[in-house]
């Protein structure tokens, strides 16, 4: 128990730096260079994916259920496209039907992400098998 909730706070920190290079990416690319909101949603997603994996294995998960770092890079992946489809879903109801702007929708769709990555990478990627 103690370990998750360790785990748990440092991957909230780990995610807050990844969602820094995400929501960086996606209100910059939207607003100062015109990229359509939902290829920005997934540009800055990616690059945070990126952060958050290599900072995952660095930093918060210190089990490793699989052996092979490639095969856990693509699981890593998988999930976070699973979390992406999420992501984008999310945003096209909050922006197009709730109308909320870009900057603001992302934050509800972020938290729903965390909840999602966190449980299915802890669960699939870094616990005892």
């Amino acid at each position: 128990m103690i370990r998750l909730f360790r785990e748990s706070g440092l991957y909230f920190l780990v995610s807050l730096a990844a969602l820094g290079v995400d929501y960086s990416l996606l209100v910059g690319l939207t607003k100062l260079a015109h990229v359509p909101y939902l290829i920005s949603a997934a540009i800055g997603f990616t690059a945070g994916l990126l952060v958050n994996y290599v900072l995952s294995v660095t930093v918060v998960f210190r089990q490793h259920r699989m052996e092979n770092r490639g095969a856990e890079l693509l699981l890593f992946v998988g999930i976070g496209l699973i979390g992406l489809a999420l992501n984008e879903g999310l945003m096209k109801v909050f922006v197009d039907s709730l109308r909320l702007d870009v900057a603001v929708a992302k934050l509800p769709a972020t938290a729903v992400g965390f909840v999602f990555n966190f449980g299915a990478r802890k669960l699939l990627l870094f616990s005892k098998g």
